[in-house]
């Protein structure tokens, strides 16, 4: 352990932070089964996406139009393929469940770890709260067309969050199961989407430019009436499209073979994804046009609405559904991970790392529901008549992911250099200009937030909770931090890799008893 000082018998020191013994006892009860093949991780990395593809995206094309928005999708393809092998090589480097965290801890030490691991809180905490925003709408929407009964947004969101806290906690497997079946229907549902689109006569490519021109705007045309500009503000709802997909690696440790299936997984559910982003970019925005659906909620349900009446739409609503109950499987099953990971190394409260009978991590999954909950809440509460998801808690979302993911970059380069002769089970194809190419864009979107006004709110909402939380870590969580997997890969310099294989506590015996 490099660069450490005995500081007590169950104390050391080591890159600016203290830690301490925990044995074995207490991994004992952070325990994860291992439950997913391939097929289980794509299930897992579509359905926490596919949600992306039903509401959220088509705010982009009210900013920047049609024009604006396929060029952003184009930028953003770019950018994840570049963030998903990159990742993909750190993950199979790196089996355990850190995912981000992991990375920036080895590249950035304690503090760039934190940062990092932070930004994916924010990002799939929010996320979580705007799909249980989204289904919420559609899922009242579908019942006040058949009944004629409508139900308060906050009862929608505790039953929502309720029956997917019971889902996650029952294990990873009934996780991954659930997560294929769901999105293999979401998939069915866009796919007969665009065959009703393109058979009924409803879709018109003419549609696809009736936004004004803005001839104020700097390059504007009919391709892009707000001209160049607004392909800024078009970047971060683009992302939705993708959002979500780089959880994968935070199932490493619940990955029959994380080295072999997390960058394979990768690879098909990014392929998915993009398939069925153009699917809905183009048909349901050629079917209300691109007026309508940059100011749509509900954007798929208004295409169906628009092909079969209000009534027949009530039940294709139900199964628009499944889209948004699989991104809530899948996301609420990243910060459950995330949260977990960085309690169980002690830079969140440890106790949120305890894991029940049937090895998930109930009590982070239940924190962050019960933190979303209130922050749609207070978000309404503010915002009066104004969507909590378009105009805050979607952007505070974003803002974490874009953060994570620049983050995520920088750590990868380090690595390369840091740690050369660390073990690399798959390599990305795309190397350090994956890495460099994905940094770049995703900067390019951060400005986009910084220059967009409607998310000034959400950038002082982040930057209070770094304050608070940093200022924690100093005063408490950096004198307490405990020899996870996550830690043991940094401070061995990449020597300790599997933690599953090797023992949770090997690493303890070596440093606190001096053996290995």
């Amino acid at each position: 352990m490099s660069h450490s000082s005995n500081t007590g018998a169950d104390t050391r020191t080591a890159s600016g932070a203290i830690y301490t013994r925990a044995g074995a006892e207490y991994f004992e009860k952070r325990t994860l089964k291992r439950s997913a093949g391939v097929w289980g991780l794509w299930g897992l990395a579509v359905a926490a996406v596919i949600s992306g593809d039903f509401s959220g995206w088509n705010f982009g094309i009210g900013f920047a139009g049609f024009g604006g928005m396929l060029i952003a999708f184009v930028l953003l393809v770019i950018m994840y393929y570049g963030l998903t092998f990159s990742i993909g090589e750190m993950a199979a480097a790196m089996p355990h469940t850190g995912g981000a965290y992991s990375f920036a801890r080895s590249a950035l030490g304690p503090w760039g770890g934190l940062a990092t691991g932070l930004g994916e809180t924010i990002e799939y905490i929010a996320t979580t709260a705007v799909v249980v925003y989204f289904s919420g709408q559609y899922a009242d929407s579908a019942l006040t067309l058949l009944t004629g009964v409508s139900l308060p947004p906050f009862v929608w969101w505790l039953i929502l969050y309720a029956l997917f806290i019971g889902l996650n906690a029952a294990g990873a497997a009934v996780s991954f199961g659930f997560a294929i079946v769901v999105s293999v229907i979401s998939i069915g549902i866009i796919v007969v989407f665009g065959v009703m689109s393109l058979t009924s006569g409803a879709f018109s490519w003419d549609s696809l430019w009736d936004i004004p021109v803005n001839e104020n705007a700097a390059g504007a045309s009919t391709f892009l009436p707000e001209g160049f500009g607004a392909i800024l503000f078009a970047l971060p709802f683009a992302m939705w499209f993708f959002l979500g997909i780089e959880e994968l690696p935070l199932a490493a440790e619940e990955s029959h073979n994380p080295a072999r299936d997390i960058p394979r997984a990768g690879l098909w559910a990014r392929g998915t994804l993009i398939v069925t982003g153009l699917i809905v970019l183009f048909l349901n925005t050629g079917v209300l046009g691109a007026q309508v659906t940059g100011a749509s909620v509900e954007p798929l349900l208004d295409g169906f609405k628009a092909m079969v009446g209000d009534k027949a739409a009530a039940i294709l609503a139900l199964l628009a559904l499944i889209g948004l109950l699989a991104s809530l499987m899948g996301i609420m099953f990243a910060y459950g991970r995330n949260m977990y990971s960085l309690s169980r190394a002690g830079y969140y409260p440890r106790w949120l790392s305890l894991t029940g009978r049937s090895q998930t991590p109930w009590v982070a999954l239940t924190v962050g529901a019960v933190i979303g909950f209130f922050a749609l809440v207070i978000v309404q509460a503010a915002g009066g008549d104004a969507s909590p998801a378009g105009a805050i808690v979607l952007n505070i979302a974003v803002w974490g992911a874009v953060l994570a993911y620049f983050l995520q970059m920088v750590s990868f380069i380090v690595l390369r250099a840091k740690f050369p002769n660390a073990k690399r089970p798959y390599r990305s194809p795309w190397g350090l200009f994956g890495a460099y190419s994905a940094a770049i864009i995703a900067a390019v979107v951060f400005v986009g937030l910084a220059f967009n006004p409607s998310y000034f709110l959400a950038i002082v909402a982040i930057a209070i909770v770094y304050a608070l939380v940093f200022l924690g870590f100093a005063v408490w969580g950096r004198k307490k931090l405990i020899l996870s997997p996550e830690e043991e890969y940094a401070l061995s310099g990449g020597l300790h890799g599997d933690p599953q294989a090797e023992g949770y506590d090997v690493m303890e015996g070596e440093v606190f008893d001096g053996r290995g």
